[in-house]
């Protein structure tokens, strides 16, 4: 299959949500993208890098979301379309300068591309990106299909340089990741030349970049440019209707909730009942039309994810408006017709359609759901989330966990994002207590790091990936050096952003395009902050137990980075540093005194019990060869031997 770049106007191309994101951006002639990888927005900076060079753009992966928009925004004061990308946790990072750059302006189309996560999928939230537009007072748009997301993408540059302010598009899991069939668009390359210019204080919005004005004659012009994009939304055909002329419900609806509730809407036969408003611009509303269409019907129920945003703002205009209007019967998610936890999905939109509207409906036969739900209790088995085989990071906290245990001084880990965090789980041995934001396990780590004075004797240890590091965990890690805190920093360097697919960070010699870029060096950085610090081999677990004894025993900050590449990375592929085995004869099964410590503690993939036997085994086509279970068994009964080919 051809480039997204290589495909001519009219092709018709199965396209994930991500990709035709892309292709309208490249319609649009954008110029700059920079983001921070996030499932489930990663692909969009991915592709965009993979056509870089015929294109003629400059695509990097920032340290973090905040940085991400800040070199995109310098592209649009330059005069050039850019683009900014990220998930929606990712949006709480940058909000700080989206609330100074919306007031600010653009000059160049600037997009910032924010993918929620309904039913946290991939998360450990589902937080919000809706309620950013309102707070920075910047336009909302919502691809509702696949075609949408190519076409309304490309014309959000256009609405961008109309306002000359950054255009928010929302994008979510099942549109990201699903695909559809798109129709390519005219394609053109960013031919602009970049300058900036700025002559000091500038009356007019609309001639350059507002710098450094007093802050309520920015905000006042913020909110004309917000005026504006009501107005231009009235007619944007991204709004469109289906159903009756006077339906006795109004589903009013966004995003992939559109095609929820027509998939609902047809499995109860209801298109003669029911009329759908799909809003593709949710804010600002666009009033008089969505007016229009409420006067039309007395029950109008509102279908979206996660929180009721879409449904609060229709209900206060409809209360405005009631003289106009009438009064209405609302259904969604505040009287709780919808859950507001979790995905939407057509079957939750059914359910409420058949309770509204009084129309009986079963989606799958009783005798049939109750023998699935008898097979899966029965016969399924249980696939609790757990690390790869030869994942270092099962090797890391095995060693954090034993040498916790082993100090006896009830000490604990504050966590972090990214795979490891599946340390909360057996998997992880239960070792990670807190979990909470990116970098935040070590900023609250060093808050506890200061409470002897109140009494507090325990070994505090935070861990974080070495992309998380340079994202944010520099500024919590100088906060504990330069106040003296107590505590434990172990970076779990895997050498890449393994949770989102690898990408690069400035820890790697290499850049989101491919170029060689500068690394810098993470043992080095903390020791020029001043911490105490010591370098690793997670798969070295009585070496590593050691170092962490030491550590732990210190006044003020230490760091330890455990480097080892992840076991899916591309280095780690076909290599094998061990072959290993288990001696049958030594093995005592359940009559060791670990209980078969092996297949149920360490619980590698690798390893399995071998019921039949009473012995453990080798998986050979699961196995990386890592070595890590011949240090962990007590009775020595797993051996290893170099691999004849690494």
């Amino acid at each position: 299959m051809s480039h997204l770049h290589e495909e001519t106007p009219g092709t018709r191309r199965l396209c994930m949500g991500n990709e035709a994101i892309v292709r309208g951006a490249l319609e649009a002639g954008v110029a700059v993208a920079a983001g921070y990888p996030g499932t489930p927005s990663s692909e969009i900076i991915e592709t965009l890098s993979a056509v870089a060079e015929p294109m003629g753009l400059y695509v990097e992966w920032s340290v973090n979301e905040k940085v991400a928009l800040e070199v995109a925004s310098s592209a649009s004061f330059a005069g050039l379309r850019a683009l900014a990308v990220m998930k929606q946790p990712g949006l709480n990072v940058a909000s700080d300068y989206l609330l100074h750059l919306s007031a600010s302006g653009t000059r160049g189309g600037m997009v910032l591309v924010s993918a929620d996560d309904p039913g946290a999928l991939s998360s450990v939230n589902e937080g919000e990106t809706r309620p950013y537009a309102k707070l920075m007072e910047v336009p909302l748009l919502e691809p509702g299909d696949f075609q949408e997301a190519r076409e309304m993408t490309a014309w959000a540059f256009e609405l961008s340089e109309t306002l000359r302010n950054v255009v928010l598009v929302r994008t979510v899991t099942r549109l990201s990741h699903a695909s559809g069939t798109v129709v390519m668009g005219e394609l053109r390359k960013a031919e602009k030349t970049a300058r900036f210019t700025h002559d000091g204080f500038i009356i007019d919005p609309m001639e350059g970049v507002v710098m450094s004005p007093p802050v309520e004659w920015k905000h006042g012009q913020q909110q004309e440019k917000l005026e504006k994009a009501r107005v231009l939304f009235e007619t944007s055909p991204f709004n469109t209707y289906e159903g009756p002329e006077a339906p006795e419900l109004l589903i009013i609806t966004s995003s992939v909730c559109a095609l929820y509730s027509r998939e609902a809407v047809s499995l109860l036969n209801a298109e003669e009942r029911v009329g759908i408003l799909k809003l593709g611009t949710t804010w600002p509303l666009p009033e008089i039309l969505v007016k229009k269409h409420l006067a039309t019907a007395k029950k109008v129920l509102v279908v979206e994810e996660v929180l009721p945003f879409l449904e609060g703002e229709i209900k206060i205009l409809a209360a405005e408006s009631a003289h106009e209007i009438g009064v209405k019967t609302f259904y969604g998610k505040k009287e709780g017709t919808l859950p507001s936890t979790g995905e939407m999905n057509p079957d939750r939109v059914v359910a409420a359609l058949s309770t509204i509207l009084d129309i009986p409906y079963e989606g799958l036969d009783a005798t049939y759901a109750q023998r699935a739900t008898e097979v899966s209790f029965m016969g399924s088995p249980n696939r609790e989330a757990t690390f790869c085989p030869g994942c270092p990071h099962r090797a890391s906290f095995w060693s954090i966990n034993t040498a916790l245990s082993m100090d006896n001084r009830n000490g604990f880990v504050c966590g972090d994002i990214g795979c490891y965090s599946m340390a909360v789980l057996p998997a992880g041995f239960s070792t990670l207590k807190t979990l909470h934001a990116m970098g935040s396990g070590t900023g609250v780590a060093s808050g506890f790091g200061k409470l002897s004075p109140f009494g507090m004797d325990q070994p505090v240890v935070s861990v974080c990936g070495d992309s998380t590091f340079f994202h944010s965990v520099l500024p919590p890690l100088a906060n504990a050096i330069h106040h003296r805190a107590n505590l434990t920093l172990v970076v779990l360097d895997n050498s890449g952003t393994a949770m989102t697919g690898f990408q690069p960070h400035p820890g790697l010699g290499v850049d989101a395009m491919g170029s060689l870029a500068d690394s810098i060096d993470i043992p080095a950085v903390c020791k020029a902050l001043g911490a105490t610090v010591k370098v690793g081999d997670p798969f070295e677990v009585t070496t590593t137990r050691e170092i962490l004894f030491d550590l732990m025993d210190q006044e003020g900050v230490g760091v330890l980075v455990l480097k080892q590449a992840c076991a899916l990375s591309p280095e780690k592929k076909h290599a094998r540093a061990w072959d290993m085995a288990v001696d049958e004869s030594a093995c005592l099964g359940e009559s060791c005194g670990c209980n078969r410590l092996c297949t149920r503690v360490f619980a590698c993939p690798g390893l399995v019990w071998d019921k039949e036997k009473g012995k453990a085994r080798i998986d050979e086509v699961v196995c990386t060869g890592c070595g890590v279970c011949a240090d962990i068994c007590p009775v020595g009964a797993i051996g290893k031997n170099v691999a004849e080919t690494v």
